[in-house]
C-alpha cells in the first residue's frame, strides 16, 4: 500500500505545480479583475485657466491670450471592447500637442496605452489588429478607462503624419476603440 500511494503522489504533486504554475501565468497574463474595475481620470486641458463665474466688471481694453487651438475631432468607434467618447489633437499656447480624450468609456484591460497611427479607422473585426501595421506613436499607458485625459505628443513627432487615434491592448494586439481624425 505504502508503495502505491508514493507512486500515485509524485504524479499527484507534479500536475499540482503545473495548474498552479499556469494558473499563475494565465491571471497574470489576462488580469480578469480588470474586467470589473474601473479608472475615472478628470484632467483639465493644459492652458485653459479655470474660472469659477464670469467677471460683472466692465470688460478689459487687452484683448485676451489666446488658448490651446484644436487641430483635428473624431469619435471613438467600438472594436474589441464597447468604447466610445471623443479625440481631440490639440495645438497647446507653447507649440506643443497633446491628444485628448473626452468622455472616454471603455473597459479596462492589461496593458493598454493611447496610439497616434496612420491607419484609417475601419468598423468591425477588420479593424482591430491595423494600428500597429503602419506608423504609430504611443503616447503611453492609458490613464484611466474612464473620464477626460490629455496624452503629450512627442515634441520630435509631427502630428499631421498621423489621421487616427486607438486605444490598443498591447499584451494582446487589438484595438478596444478608435477615431478617425479630421481637420477642423
Amino acid at each position: 500500500m505504502a508503495r502505491v500511494w508514493k507512486a500515485l503522489t509524485r504524479p499527484l504533486v507534479i500536475a499540482v505545480l503545473v495548474v498552479a504554475v499556469a494558473g499563475g501565468f494565465g491571471l497574470y497574463w489576462f488580469q480578469p479583475w480588470k474586467l470589473w474595475q474601473d479608472e475615472t481620470v478628470e484632467e483639465a486641458l493644459p492652458g485653459v485657466a479655470e474660472t469659477s463665474a464670469p467677471s460683472a466688471a466692465a470688460p478689459s481694453a487687452e484683448p485676451s491670450a489666446p488658448g490651446p487651438q484644436t487641430l483635428a475631432t473624431g469619435e471613438l468607434l467600438s472594436h474589441e471592447h464597447a468604447t466610445s467618447g471623443a479625440v481631440k489633437l490639440v495645438r497647446l499656447v507653447d507649440g506643443s500637442y497633446v491628444v485628448r480624450l473626452e468622455n472616454l468609456d471603455t473597459s479596462n484591460g492589461p496593458d493598454l496605452r493611447v496610439l497616434l497611427t496612420d491607419a484609417p479607422v475601419k468598423p468591425g473585426r477588420a479593424g482591430w489588429h491595423v494600428f500597429d501595421d503602419g506608423e504609430y506613436v504611443s503616447l503611453g499607458k492609458l490613464k484611466g478607462n474612464k473620464g477626460s485625459q490629455n496624452y503629450t505628443v512627442p515634441r520630435d513627432v509631427d502630428p499631421s503624419s498621423y489621421s487616427s487615434v486607438s486605444i490598443w491592448c498591447d499584451r494582446f494586439d487589438v484595438s478596444f476603440g478608435a477615431a478617425q481624425l479630421a481637420r477642423v
